[in-house]
This record gives structure tokens, sequence and C-alpha cells, in this order.
């Protein structure tokens, strides 16, 4: 079956073919880890999770590269502000190393409670500091740089195609630039490669150009080429990398092999909070360990992201982890149901419901329509283990992990099987007000009721 993603590049979407007929190539922009993730950044590893699966799912081995972001880069994207790694080790009173390990353990703790599948190659920059070093000898050796006193700049004026992937234009940033643009650049696009480090700067390797450090789009670049080569199948990233950094990457690479390095550029949208944007001064860059203290698993959020489409903007609030907690609830006790199931199934219905999900997945990871697949086998009266097996074959796209799913078994206390007992004779007696009393009690201690054949059935 045909795969189409939508490419940022090309703005429209397209079908999918691998540069190797049987093997994906895939570069994802990894975290920076100077502090714990949010939900907002971990929606961005679940879109790259959902598209590593789909393509297994296809049939595609995966040769896949994340890199970990442990050098630190600055604030802004125009090479200004303070380096975020070297303001954690201020803020912890900690070496940048020490902040670079702990973080980046903290991280791939939450993409593994998540059920994030890990990329095949988890690249550390400050590991990838030669690599890079060569990389910019070479941009420069092809005459696409200048240089000041402590920094070697890309020149963006020496591209044709520059603003390929956002379609921004030089001349139009020329024109809007602000009045504290770095008079050292020739363009306001313009950016660093390589700057020499200040006396007091912690993170510097000897190189070259004497004791410096890189700009923050160098590692992607280097880090993809080394592991992938000169042209690959997919980057993945944030909306917000499509202006600066992976349009950097994109100069960058250019300017060292000519090439765009992926023929497909993918990117997820925003995680909003309450409508909002997420920030700090609004106390809602939530955690996972956050969610979990109020009550949610990570896999309800891992459910709620499939509410959306990635290239949507996705609406975070309370009651929708409420009612993402239900369905995954509901959704888990209805895989039980099939696995109890007897009933024979004609297998034309079970290939139908297997292309409808398959047709889902293929078109550009529509995730809500394969989801109403799936609620159309939970829903559906006639209970199978034909339909438990669809439903752990889809759960290979949908890594909510049903095959490991067992209903916990609660101990109900020896004082609450003596109400039911009593509501039971109750009921015997027809004292129906004495029966509606206890029943009252036991929903009050967090129990449903049922009546049934046997007598009063209760359940945590």
């Amino acid at each position: 079956m045909k795969i189409y993603f939508y490419n940022t590049l090309t703005k429209q979407k397209q079908e999918f073919k691998s540069l190797n007929e049987k093997e994906v190539r895939i570069y994802t922009c990894g975290p920076t880890v100077y502090y714990f993730a949010h939900i907002g950044n971990l929606r961005a590893y679940l879109f790259m999770d959902t598209l590593r699966r789909v393509l297994k799912y296809n049939g595609y081995t995966l040769k896949h590269v994340m890199n970990i972001t442990d050098v630190g880069h600055l604030v802004s994207d125009a090479d200004e502000g303070e380096d975020k790694m070297l303001k954690a080790a201020r803020r912890e009173n900690k070496d940048p190393y020490e902040i670079a390990d702990f973080y980046m353990k903290a991280f791939l703790n939450d993409i593994d409670k998540l059920n994030i599948d890990r990329p095949e190659i988890i690249a550390r920059a400050t590991e990838h500091i030669d690599i890079m070093e060569e990389y910019v000898k070479k941009i420069i050796e092809n005459g696409y740089t200048y240089q000041t006193e402590d920094t070697i700049y890309f020149d963006t004026s020496k591209l044709k195609n520059y603003g390929i992937l956002s379609g921004k234009k030089i001349e139009d940033q020329k024109a809007g630039a602000r009045v504290d643009f770095d008079t050292r650049k020739k363009n306001i696009s313009d950016f660093a490669l390589w700057i020499k480090a200040p006396e007091n700067h912690i993170m510097k390797w000897d190189t070259f150009f004497g004791k410096c450090y890189p700009g923050w789009h160098l590692e992607c670049s280097a880090m993809g080429y080394k592991y992938l080569g000169e042209e690959f199948d997919i980057h993945t990233g944030g909306v917000d990398h499509i202006p600066i950094h992976h349009e950097n990457e994109i100069a960058q690479a250019q300017g060292f092999c000519g090439k765009i390095p992926a023929r497909f550029w993918m990117h997820v949208n925003f995680l909003t909070v309450d409508g909002g944007k997420m920030s700090k001064s609004l106390n809602n860059l939530y955690t996972i360990e956050e969610l979990k203290e109020r009550g949610f698993e990570p896999l309800v959020y891992r459910l709620f992201n499939f509410t959306s489409t990635y290239r949507n903007k996705i609406n975070f609030t309370w009651e929708a982890m409420e009612s993402a907690k239900t369905a995954l609830n509901r959704l888990r006790e209805g895989y039980l149901k099939h696995c109890e199931g007897t009933a024979e199934v004609d297998e034309k219905e079970i290939k139908a419901l297997e292309e409808k999900f398959h047709e889902a997945i293929n078109d550009d990871l529509n995730m809500p329509v394969a989801m109403s697949v799936v609620w159309d086998i939970i829903r559906n009266p006639i209970k199978s283990k034909a339909y438990k097996n669809l439903l752990l074959k889809f759960d290979e796209v949908l890594g909510l992990d049903l095959k490991n799913y067992k209903k916990e078994e609660t101990e109900i206390p020896k004082e609450d099987i003596e109400l039911v007992e009593k509501r039971n004779i109750a009921r015997k007696n027809k004292n129906w007000e004495e029966s509606d009393r206890i029943r009252d009690i036991l929903m009050s201690k967090g129990y449903t009721v049922k009546d049934g054949k046997e007598g009063t059935l209760i359940e945590k």
C-alpha cells in the first residue's frame, strides 16, 4: 500500500518512496538537555515514534539518528543571548557535563515511559566535535563563509535558494532588520558556524580556529552526514525549527556538498495549554512526573495525542486528559473482552478493518481516523479473538502496550463484602429502601454496583 507524507520542502502531500528500497534513513532533532522535557517537547517525540511505527508496519527497516545537544547553544536562534547549558550549570552549581548527563537520562526515561521506540543511533554533540570541525573546514574550502575576529559565519547570500524551506527571502530580512542587528554579519540571515570561546567559557575545544565551540545548527548537519550520508529520506522536528534551524541545516549541507540532505521534511505542530502558549510564567510547562502526580499514567498522554493529526495544533486541558484516561480504560476493557471472546468472524470483515486502518496511517499518519477503526472494534457487541489479534496488530502502531495489560485484581475489604451480603438479603426480602441505602454506601466507597442473576456484583 502506498504511503503519503506532507513534505514541508515541497509544501504538498507526496507519495513516499525511500532511497533504499527497504530501509528508511531518518534524522530527528533531539533535545537540548539543560532541564526536564515538558509535554510540549514530548509531543515531537511521540510524532517521531508514530512515524517509526508506521514505517515498520509497512515492512521497512530503519536507520534513525537523533542528536542530543549537550554542547549548549545560544538562547536566540539568531546567535544571541546566553548559552542554555552554561545557564543551567550556574543554576544548579554543577559542571555542564553533569547537567547534560542528568537531564539526558531523565529525557530517555520519559520517552521510555511513553513507550517511545528509541532511534537506532543516539548521538551526543560533545562526542562529535571532530566531525563538526571537518564539516566546517569543507564549507570554508567551498567558499561559503567569512570570518570576523572571533566567529566563522555562513554567508547565506552565496546560496541561490536560501529560504527554500520556509519561504523567507534574504532581501526581506534586510529591509526589516532590527536596530540591534549584529553589524559584523553581512546579512541578517547569516549564522555562526564556529565561535572562539571567551576565557570563562567552560565548554570549548582546541581547533584550527583556536579554542572554540560550534554553532548550534552545525551538529545536526555533521552528524546526519556521518551516519546517514549526503542524502537521506526524512528529517523531522517541530514547526519552530522550520524558519531558522532547519533552513540553516539545508544551507550548511549545500555549502558542504551541494545537496539538500533530506528528501522529506516533516514537522509536528505546537501543543497549546488551555488554548494558549506554554511558558514558565504561566506555570504550565508540565512534565510526565507532574501528570503522574495528578493521576495520569504516561500512556494516557500518548492516547491524548491521537485525537489530532501531527500537523495540527493540539490543545491540552485537564478535562481532555480525563477523557483520554477514560478512553484508555475503555479500550483496555474492550480488548480484554475480545480476549475472552469465542465468536467466529468473517475473514473479509477483518481484512476490511485492517485495510481501513492501514489507509489511515499511510495517509500522512492520520491517527484520528485510525483510532475510529479501533473504536469500531471495541464497541462491537460480538466478542472474538480475531478482533483481539487485530487490535494487537494495530497496537504495533498505537504503542499502547495492550499485550502486557492485565486487569488489576482488587481485594475487597471484609466489611464491604458484608454490605453486599446484607443488600442481597434486602433485595430477597424486597426491602428496596434498604437495598438502595446500601447501594449508595457502596457507590460512595468507589464501587460500581450491578445486579445480576447471582445477586449484587461490585467492582472498584
